[in-house]
């Protein structure tokens, strides 16, 4: 039986607290459409001096709208976990933003707050008086934001871009989160998207999230011809997470000569969502 982590005293001070002490500021005057894929960001820690790392923890993390396998929706505990893999950038799928399911919380907000983080939200759908989508969390700044509109299926999908300076030399990296969806003809139109996107950044790019694609697919097949997907290992299965029996969870980067794996592992964590979280380590060249 999975075992709770005692809290965290940060946790504990911080949940006492409004969740309304980072001022939020809207960004990424480049979406297609206004309100419903709004991006919002909150503000991080304070600015100081940046050495650039000398590697880079990402972690991939499907959250489910802070649902556990028990039911309870605890976002503490989502916290904690990124706490304790140390994680420098994290893309979440299925965040809600102010939705009714959820007790209206901005999720982005209040994971920002716990971690002490950046954040960016980027919604596909206006859904129960909030916003459904996808966030961004990174412990380096981020200097801008996009929302890119995907070909769409059954739902909305958009790639949440964000640009995140690893230190004051001015070296920057692209992080997508990405959470596509849902039949294979759907996705892989999605994925063609952002291959038609990136084509031609010269900046490195890491797609970080939910493929809902098996390794062997088509969608799987066409984004190896642009970035490296590198072994998990073994225990590669990230859903469902009590009893996984499918990968559908990735993080991939470009190019190849800019990173050095280090690390990449699926977590065993078999409570906090119903997907397993990815963790990517890169030494940074």
């Amino acid at each position: 039986m999975h075992k709770a982590r005692p809290r965290h005293p940060l946790f504990a001070a911080l949940t006492v607290l409004p969740f309304c002490l980072a001022p939020a500021i809207v960004v990424g005057q480049e979406l297609q459409s206004s309100e419903p894929s709004a991006l919002v960001a909150t503000a991080g820690p304070p600015r100081a001096a940046l050495q650039r790392p000398a590697t880079l923890r990402i972690l991939a993390y499907n959250v489910r709208h802070g649902e556990g396998m028990d039911h309870v929706i605890d976002l503490e505990r989502v916290a904690q976990l990124i706490a304790e893999l140390q994680a420098d950038v994290v893309a979440l799928q299925e965040v809600d933003s102010v939705v009714e399911r959820t007790g209206g919380v901005d999720q982005t907000r209040v994971l920002a707050e716990l971690t002490g983080m950046h954040s960016a939200f980027g919604a596909f759908f206006d859904y129960q008086g909030g916003r459904y989508g996808m966030a961004l969390l990174s412990r380096y700044p981020i200097t801008s934001y996009a929302n890119h509109w995907l070909p769409e299926g059954t739902e909305p999908r958009t790639g949440l871009a964000a640009r995140i300076r690893l230190g004051d030399s001015g070296d920057e990296i692209i992080v997508v989160g990405i959470h596509l969806y849902r039949t294979a003809e759907q996705r892989y139109a999605q994925a063609s998207g952002l291959v038609d996107i990136y084509r031609d950044e010269t900046t490195p790019v890491i797609l970080a999230g939910d493929f809902n694609s098996l390794p062997d697919s088509e969608v799987i097949d066409l984004l190896k011809q642009y970035w490296i997907i590198p072994e998990k290992g073994a225990d590669r299965l990230t859903y469902p997470s009590d009893v996984p029996d499918r990968e559908i969870d990735y993080i991939m980067y470009r190019p190849a000569d800019r990173f050095e794996v280090i690390e990449h592992r699926v977590i065993d964590e078999p409570l906090v969502s119903d997907h397993r979280p990815v963790l990517l380590e890169l030494r940074l060249r």
